[in-house]
């Protein structure tokens, strides 16, 4: 049985949910679907210049999960820039299962 989801902390609030290449249509492109957990991650540890360890108590996780969520950030902006994806920021939290 899977442990349940402890509720994550976000502050973060967006204007803008998707990024892509210029000068191509949408319907061409793949997505990569960036969740509001990880955009908090990156606000915190990139933005704010926080510490894990501290990033990771301001968003009520450990400090091994915010690192996971982090590189899972990291991975999807990297593939985007780097393979021509567009960007999609999920605004929904994840629910329990």
């Amino acid at each position: 049985m899977v442990r349940p989801r402890k509720p994550r902390h976000i502050d973060c609030q967006i204007s803008a949910t998707y990024f892509k290449p210029k000068g191509i249509p949408m319907r061409v492109l793949e997505e990569i679907a960036l969740d509001m957990e990880e955009v908090e991650a990156i606000r915190l540890a990139d933005v704010e210049g926080m510490y894990h360890a501290d990033a990771a108590l301001k968003m009520g996780v450990s400090r091994p999960t915010f690192g996971n969520i982090i590189a899972s950030a990291h991975k999807k902006i990297a593939t985007a820039l780097l393979e021509g994806k567009a960007l999609r920021i999920s605004t929904e939290m994840p629910t329990e299962e």
